[in-house]
């Protein structure tokens, strides 16, 4: 299969190109870089040069392609709404060359969107209004393309996407308690976050291009809960800190914003018992405390 990506190289992108050229596919991938295309060379893909802005570029790409997989997300996160509308237009402008041709197209989201303080699974509606809301027209936008012959699916990655190099929510926070001399939690931190490796999401995205069914939601998720509070004292032992309970209001000036304070402190366990039977899907690498421990996340930052 030839498979046009957007974000493969980004954070998680090029473990998934990886994936896919190991498996025998071929892989052009959005550049709107020198850097980015150089990235995605050196990973065995082609470039193809445009932005998630450049709707004709990503017209293009997805005509000729067997398949197509989108994991770009960008924009000023001080507009949510510009955001979740360029996200919903270049879906929109990949999806259309797709139609009534019974290829796959892979949208990315994240297990955020769905309801807060239960272990949610694929089967149940996210919440509009939530903290990750502006995700959901991105999805529905995806979907909408099942009743047109696509194989559409969507895939909701864990918030913590972890393995070496990550630059995502869980270094912001061994940031925080390096600036501060503490490693926080919300409350009593029994609050769960989802995780999964990146190398097992890499897998994930390939099986689900090979074989998900028409309007498949998916979930990204190797642990379906692992407690802030576990997270901050691994983090707290392997910087020689002392960790703290916040209060929601001292959370809203610890961390980098009211936003961020917010995110730690979010209750959202959810399942992929689905995803693994229907993809036989089975993550094998090291969880996220174990990457903690033994990873680089806990390296001296350079100077």
């Amino acid at each position: 299969m030839h498979v046009f990506v957007t974000g493969g190289s980004g954070q998680t992108g090029p473990a998934v190109v990886a994936e896919l050229i190991a498996a025998g596919h071929t892989v052009t991938g959005l550049a709107r870089s020198d850097a980015a295309a150089a990235r995605l060379e050196s990973l065995g893909a082609a470039p193809h040069r445009g932005s998630l802005d450049d709707l004709d570029s990503l017209r293009r790409g997805a005509e000729a392609a067997d398949g197509v997989l989108h994991m770009a997300y960008g924009g000023d996160f001080s507009d949510l709404d510009d955001m979740m509308r360029r996200d919903r237009t270049a879906i929109e402008t990949l999806g259309r060359p797709l139609e009534h041709s019974g290829k796959p197209f892979v949208v990315t989201s994240g297990t955020l969107v769905m309801p807060a303080g239960r272990e949610a699974t694929e089967k149940d509606e996210p919440d509009t209004a939530g903290i990750a809301g502006f995700r959901i027209a991105g999805e529905r936008a995806c979907l909408d393309f099942a009743a047109r012959g696509v194989l559409a699916s969507v895939v909701r990655l864990a918030p913590t996407v972890h393995g070496p190099r990550d630059h995502g929510f869980i270094p912001m926070l061994i940031a925080t308690a390096r600036k501060t001399g503490v490693s926080a939690y919300v409350g009593d931190g029994a609050n769960r976050w989802p995780a999964v490796h990146r190398l097992d999401a890499a897998v994930l995205f390939r099986l689900a291009l090979e074989k998900a069914p028409a309007g498949s939601v998916l979930h990204g998720v190797a642990e379906s809960g692992v407690t802030m509070r576990s997270i901050a004292e691994t983090i707290a032992r392997g910087l020689g800190v002392p960790t703290v309970s916040l209060t929601p209001q001292e959370a809203a000036t610890h961390y980098v914003s009211p936003f961020m304070a917010t995110v730690y402190g979010f209750d959202g366990p959810v399942s992929s018992a689905y995803t693994r039977e229907l993809l036989g899907w089975s993550p094998a690498h090291p969880g996220l405390l174990d990457d903690l421990e033994h990873g680089d996340y806990l390296d001296a930052p350079a100077s």
